[in-house]
């Protein structure tokens, strides 16, 4: 388990402390959030499905992004001002959240036009949360890589433990809050983000960072850059455009040019394409992204049913999972020292493939075995974003905090623009051959075609499914009998295209397994690469070295 008192000095503690509970925020605000954004902010603030998705995209997106901008400046402004930057952002996020509760606090015939203005501070909150979220990764990955720079793998992975013991603490609170977040004022749910984050503000606000280790052995910011090189600036920049241009449509052209323009600058400023290595890791966290963020949400939902119809709210499973990371990520360093950090990645990703495939294999398992399937996942996904960032900075630690946040933040991205629409085409397609084959009549009725990266596939539409039982998702309480039997007899008829539906998440998840079976095959060659430089070693920033 981790020795804290390895850390070197009171203030080094002090400062990795701060670091961890800033990361708790970051996930205490994400789950509190998406919380009650299936609840209470649906309900109070009339949004369709097209609003719902914009609004839980308005806490993410920026997150990624704010990782890449904010690592070229980072260590020019200083961490302690993007330290202050992050916390400002979670107090103004909280404030046009309670803002946004106030707004709808009026009389009924001015609600149409207060839901409108309640949307959009919520909305615009979201995205100043997620620059905040994204601010704190920019920060504390540099520097807990500095303060630890002999054992950045280990001391990666135990940071990164407040990820998910945030969704655990958060998780239990929010669950314990239920009928608030449900009836009463949700503002006190949002609200329990405060604590931790005034808590990390008060351990860093006077305390000491560290210099970061590239400007320590005097690396110019020039040769930072070209460590991320010409490759790594065009899917960086190429991911973001591609991200805003979603959100932007109307100025997509202009974001696109924008790209374009700052690829060529950044490449002729570097005169280089990057390290090999780094373009390497690129490629590997992109689909590694997708299996540990793009499965996760799903996963959950999968059990989720079962949980409920058990008796059990269905948050229990991300608390659950999130234990297992939690706990895992505190042992990395004895795991590390034993296996050395591709060893550990080539064990994950075996677990992984036989996790997914396990899940694959429970559409009509009980709750006892998908919990089981989804162990085994657990602990295959568990030390993949932390280990790959400590092999970033062992690997390039003349990238500095750019090449050690660029890759997660691509990552992050890469799951936004490619992950998220590949993972649903995976589902659509056995859904709707299900569901075609079952009754076909009704397929011909909800079956629409769709374009993904110019390939056409055949998607349930939930637009079509709604006009064709548009009662089912109507509440029965305070129905009369006629009306309670419309919404039953709804209910009912969306049983084929629920049963398609699970289907097709099940096989998914096997083919799902094709991003770990690729991460596989690129860790066995990075092993054996290392083994013919006579083994898997840090790179010394102060020697020879690229």
């Amino acid at each position: 388990m981790a020795d804290f008192n390895s850390a070197s000095g009171k203030n080094d503690k002090i400062v990795f402390l701060g670091c961890f509970i800033a990361l708790v925020t970051t996930s205490f605000a994400f789950f509190s959030r998406l919380y009650l954004c299936d609840t209470r902010f649906v309900e109070d603030f009339a949004l369709d499905k097209v609003k719902l998705g914009a609004l839980k995209g308005a806490g993410i997106w920026p997150f990624a992004i704010s990782i890449i901008l904010f690592s070229l400046i980072i260590d020019r402004i200083g961490y302690r001002i993007a330290m202050f930057f992050s916390f400002a952002c979670y107090a103004i996020y909280l404030v046009m959240a309670f803002m946004a509760y106030q707004a709808i606090q009026v009389p009924p015939e001015e609600l149409p036009a207060a839901r409108e203005k309640g949307y959009d501070l919520l909305y615009w909150g979201s995205v100043i949360l997620a620059l905040g979220n994204g601010t704190v990764e920019a920060f504390i990955n540099p520097v807990v890589a500095t303060m630890f720079s002999k054992e950045k793998t280990k001391w990666l992975n135990i940071l990164h433990a407040g990820w998910p013991g945030g969704l655990v603490f958060g998780g239990i609170i929010t669950i314990a809050m239920a009928d608030v977040a449900k009836t009463g004022d949700w503002r006190i749910v949002l609200g329990i983000i405060a604590v931790p984050a005034i808590a990390y503000l008060i351990l860093l606000a006077f305390a000491k960072f560290p210099v970061n280790e590239r400007e320590q052995a005097g690396v110019s910011y020039r040769r930072m850059l070209a460590e991320l090189g010409g490759f790594g600036a065009v899917i960086g920049f190429g991911l973001i455009a591609m991200q805003l241009a979603e959100v932007f449509s109307a100025y997509q052209y202009v974001i696109y040019g924008l790209a374009a323009a700052a690829c060529i600058g950044f490449s002729a400023y570097t005169m280089s394409f990057g390290r090999p290595i780094m373009a390497f890791l690129i490629i590997i966290m992109m689909p590694l992204a997708v299996t540990e963020i793009g499965t996760d949400g799903w996963i959950t939902g999968l059990m989720g049913e079962p949980m409920k119809a058990a008796g059990y709210n269905a948050g229990w499973v991300l608390v659950y999972t999130s234990v297992i990371m939690m706990v895992l990520r505190f042992f990395a360093g004895a795991i590390v020292h034993r296996l050395s950090p591709i060893g550990l990645l080539i064990i994950s990703s075996c677990l992984a493939i036989a996790g997914l495939f396990a899940l694959s294999k429970c559409g009509d398992a009980g709750l006892g075995m998908i919990f089981a399937a989804a162990t085994l996942y657990a602990f295959g996904k568990t030390f993949f974003w932390p280990t790959m960032l400590g092999i970033t900075s062992e690997q390039c630690p003349k990238g500095g905090a750019l090449t050690l946040n660029a890759i997660s933040g691509i990552g992050m991205i890469a799951v936004g623009v490619l992950g998220f629409p590949f993972i649903g085409a995976l589902q659509d397609v056995p859904a709707s051959a299900e569901l075609k084959q079952k009754d076909p009549a009704l397929a011909a009725i909800v079956i629409e075609e769709k374009v993904m990266y110019g390939q056409k596939y055949e998607s349930i539409s939930p637009e079509k499914v709604e006009k064709y039982a548009p009662k089912a998702g109507a509440k029965t309480e305070g129905a009369s009998e006629a009306e309670k039997a419309a919404i039953e007899a709804d209910k009912a008829k969306l049983a084929p295209i629920n049963a398609a539906k699970k289907t097709g998440s099940f096989d998914a998840l096997a083919k799902m397994a094709l991003f770990p079976t690729f991460m596989l095959i690129c860790y066995i060659i990075l092993f054996f690469y290392f083994k013919s430089k006579g083994g898997y070693k840090a790179q010394d920033i102060t020697h020879g070295g690229h």
